[in-house]
């Protein structure tokens, strides 16, 4: 638990344990949601071949991902540690420019 609070910079053994809450939470949630919008945009593996279904929904899920990751952070007060893991791995991404400040 020391080596995770180290690397993650956190403070206490629950705030080790709030970010596993939230990683694990979040990533049943974001496949939660993702089901109604692709019934939403008519996608089902009754109507796609599911080689092609499960790909898309795939791609769906992970702005879900993104997107509700710092709001449930927010919620077990982690907000700042998700805030910077999500800036942190989508610059790796190649999106870092979304959170570069210009003067």
């Amino acid at each position: 638990m020391e080596k995770l609070k180290a690397r993650w910079g956190l403070k206490t053994n629950w705030d080790v344990i709030a970010v596993f809450i939230v990683f694990a939470i979040n990533g049943s949630l974001s496949a939660y949601i993702a089901k109604p919008v692709t019934h939403f945009l008519g996608l089902s593996p009754e109507t796609l071949n599911p080689w092609i279904y499960y790909p898309l929904r795939i791609l769906l899920i992970f702005p879900i991902y993104q997107t509700t990751l710092p709001i449930i952070g927010w919620l077990f007060g982690q907000f700042s540690f998700f805030w910077e893991f999500e800036k942190k791995f989508l610059s790796r991404l190649g999106f870092g420019f979304l959170f570069n400040k210009k003067s």
